[in-house]
């Protein structure tokens, strides 16, 4: 912990927690996303088979999907087998995965006009030639971007995405 406690959070700052747990303190920005599109990300994200694997955040200019990195509860209880022989056990282990997992960014979808709430869209490429965010050249408005790209998050064809 640096500097000295506050009794209370100064004007102009607002407390921020990130999808790892991380809590900070931040310049308060007007942000450009509607609520309503993140709403529309996030029900599209419950849809996919491994929804508990992704976070959503949201930026200034943008709406985040984070992956979770590892194994989640269901890949380890399968590949340990347990859980058939002690159903208390899946209850615990997806308790402790959930609290000590970590996420890192794999899609974002980027406010590109205002005024006609277009987005475009970029993935995380992890290949020597491009190591950071790629542009899809994929925009449009949020609803049917994210139907798109998110069905995808988890697959092989998510990488082809370019």
């Amino acid at each position: 912990m640096k500097g000295e406690p506050v009794e209370h959070i100064p004007d102009g700052y607002a407390i921020s927690e990130s999808v790892n747990g991380v809590v900070s303190l931040v310049k308060a920005r007007p942000g450009l996303i509607q609520p309503r599109e993140v709403a529309i990300v996030e029900t599209i994200l419950k849809r996919h088979p491994k929804h508990h694997n992704y976070r959503v955040s949201v930026k200034r200019d943008r709406i985040e999907i984070y992956e979770r990195v590892g194994l989640d509860a269901s890949d380890l209880t399968r590949i340990v087998g347990i859980g058939i022989l002690d159903p208390g056990m899946r209850e615990r282990i997806d308790t402790e995965t959930e609290r000590y997992s970590q996420f890192t960014p794999i899609l974002r979808l980027i406010i590109r006009d205002t005024d006609a709430r277009i987005f475009s869209a970029q993935r995380m490429c992890y290949r020597s030639w491009v190591d950071g965010w790629l542009d899809l050249h994929d925009s449009g408005k949020i609803e049917p971007l994210a139907r798109r790209l998110i069905p995808r998050l988890g697959t092989e064809a998510f990488f082809e995405l370019f």
